[in-house]
């Protein structure tokens, strides 16, 4: 189980990558909202529920594996917050590319409660500041989209 763990928690070894991991799980959650922005409402929903849920029990695995509280190579809470700050905006590949640099940014400033968030135990806290991170990006995106609505 701690294979399965590791490979999910870094996305298929995408967290290995020796620069920027993170930017690299966020640009997978890009990839994955780009094959799925056309799927119903409901399905988007429980793949993101399914993504921070095998997040969470992932990121925990690999966490007490490599002996680390939040390691580099677990990616898994960028994919989920990344698909969190695009989750339902339709946009297409321009307003998902401003959504990365946007969820980018939340992720590495973390403002409260994000910050916070990563003070929870094992797997909950690596994924939980992400997806909070996701939440201040939606807003964002949604907020441009007021302004520019064929993003």
């Amino acid at each position: 189980m701690t294979r399965l763990g590791v490979i999910l928690a870094t996305v298929g070894g995408a967290g290995f990558f020796p620069i920027a991991p993170g930017t690299v799980g966020s640009a997978v959650g890009v990839g994955v909202y780009l094959l799925t922005r056309h799927w119903l409402w409901a399905w988007q929903l429980g793949l993101l529920a399914a993504i921070i849920l095998i997040g969470v029990w992932a990121s925990g695995v690999t966490a007490a594996a490599l002996n680390r509280e939040d390691p580099g190579p677990v990616v898994i809470d960028e994919v989920a917050g990344q698909l969190v700050t695009l989750f339902l905006t339709g946009v297409g590949p321009t307003g998902a590319i401003i959504g990365f640099f946007v969820f980018r940014i939340f992720d590495i400033i973390k403002p409260w409660p994000a910050r916070q968030l990563e003070d929870l135990p094992g797997g909950v806290g690596i994924v939980a500041d992400d997806v909070m991170a996701g939440v201040y990006g939606w807003v964002v995106v949604t907020g441009i989209l007021w302004w520019w609505p064929g993003l």
